[in-house]
């Protein structure tokens, strides 16, 4: 049987897909990409906004003009969250929710399709634990993802997260170590270690632990060459875990801290537990340690009742900081939060039009940062993607920088030390040390 997998959202969705592709390797099934003809298609979707439900029945009915007699099973948070709606979908024949990798298997082999049994959603409030669910499978990449928390326990007026992924919980710390062994084993060179609440890993384990402690771990014991952190909010950033990046040649110099807005108005309106001086003296104390780190941040713009005036003192709180790339996205309504019911909601054109402007700031902040680098050694990591203008090879430096470097097949999954000779549009132009200029 030949199966098609697509990914909504974010990089806790992009783990789930590895896991569930896995999976079903291990059952002997073949895989074609998502555009082309399949015995059954998955569709891992998001929920964050009601733009994304919108996406997710897109694919839906994609699926069924690609092959009218494929099964198409639905997977993810808007799965998770609106299960029997999803269901009701033209084209939908099973429905599975978070944590159900056996259902979901079940269903592709081909279970019981009729109205009333094609839904399967637990009640994913009352999950305390994570199902380890290893995998070593992420298409295209050198990188491997862990996902090391699920849930969360912030009451983000905007996000729907908590009512879709449950309540903060952890895998346990030797499981944690055990999976990082068997990726290493497996020839990854980096892990990203995420998850939908990174910063509150290990509260709710007992006994208790920590992020930085398990980074360090994972360092000082050199399970890994390369080991990134995903995104954190700004209060489980502590000093502790700055020294220890700017001390370790294992974790990247790379922090991402959601900001969100930059305005205390808004960010109170968003039910954000920091103001604007906090994310600032954070930051400045996260560039004197880290020199040369890439530090981005997500920002939304257009959140209901900003004014004008909000956005400008928010855009130029962002000129302020150190920060060498944004994520930008226009507040999207999400039924079921509270702020879609909030007054004052900011027309569409006018949160393009300040999407824009930031997403300006962003790129001379990033260019900015590049420049830096032009003429120094740096090493890369590459990855088998190939740019297909130039027909150099892909790959990024421990500080997130994305280079494009002449190379061969042998390069492929090693770091190499590389001369930055330049920008090329989104990304620098290297050289290997020694090797022949092109």
């Amino acid at each position: 049987m030949r199966v098609a997998i697509t990914t909504l959202g974010c990089k806790i969705n992009q783990y789930d897909s590895a896991v569930i592709r896995t999976r079903l390797a291990a059952e002997n099934y073949s895989f074609v990409p998502f555009d082309e003809k399949a015995d059954c298609y998955i569709i891992n979707t998001c929920t964050v906004t009601d733009r994304a439900d919108w996406e997710a029945r897109q694919l839906i009915r994609r699926a069924k003009r690609l092959n009218p007699e494929s099964r198409v099973l639905v997977t993810g948070c808007y799965a998770q969250v609106s299960g029997h709606k999803v269901a009701q979908v033209p084209g939908v024949d099973f429905v599975v929710g978070l944590n159900r990798l056996d259902d979901l298997v079940g269903f592709v082999k081909g279970g019981d399709g009729s109205p009333g049994k094609n839904v399967v959603v637990g009640d994913v409030q009352k999950e305390r634990r994570v199902d380890v669910l290893g995998t070593g499978f992420f298409p295209g990449h050198t990188r491997a993802f862990l996902k090391i928390q699920e849930g969360c326990n912030y009451p983000c007026s905007y996000c729907i997260i908590p009512t879709a992924r449950g309540r903060s919980r952890s895998v346990p710390f030797e499981e944690v170590l055990r999976q990082v062994r068997s990726l290493a084993k497996q020839g990854f060179v980096e892990i990203v270690i995420t998850g939908i609440h990174l910063g509150g890993y290990g509260r709710d384990l007992r006994p208790k632990a920590d992020l930085t402690t398990l980074v360090e771990t994972i360092a000082t014991g050199r399970m890994i060459p390369r080991l990134r952190l995903s995104s954190l909010d700004p209060r489980e950033v502590p000093d502790r875990l700055l020294q220890l990046i700017a001390a370790s040649d294992i974790v990247c110099p790379h922090l991402h801290v959601c900001l969100q807005a930059g305005n205390d108005k808004i960010l109170r309106g968003m039910r954000r537990n920091y103001d604007t001086s906090y994310y600032y003296e954070l930051m400045t104390r996260a560039r004197r340690l880290l020199p040369h780190a890439a530090l981005g941040s997500d920002i939304i713009v257009g959140f209901p009742g900003e004014s004008e005036e909000d956005f400008v003192r928010s855009l130029n709180f962002l000129k302020s900081l150190p920060l060498t790339y944004f994520h930008v996205f226009p507040y999207s309504i999400r039924t079921g939060t509270g702020a879609a019911s909030l007054n004052q909601q900011v027309s569409l054109e006018i949160k393009k039009e300040r999407a824009k402007n930031v997403r300006e700031l962003g790129a001379l902040k990033k260019k900015e940062f590049y420049r830096r680098f032009i003429g120094h050694n740096v090493s890369v990591l590459l990855e088998s993607a190939v740019d297909k203008v130039s027909g150099a090879y892909k790959g990024y430096t421990r500080n997130y920088l994305p280079v494009l470097v002449p190379a061969d097949h042998s390069h492929i999954n090693h770091e190499v030390e590389v001369t930055i000779r330049g920008v090329e549009g989104a990304w620098l132009r290297g050289q290997i040390v020694g090797g022949v200029e092109n």
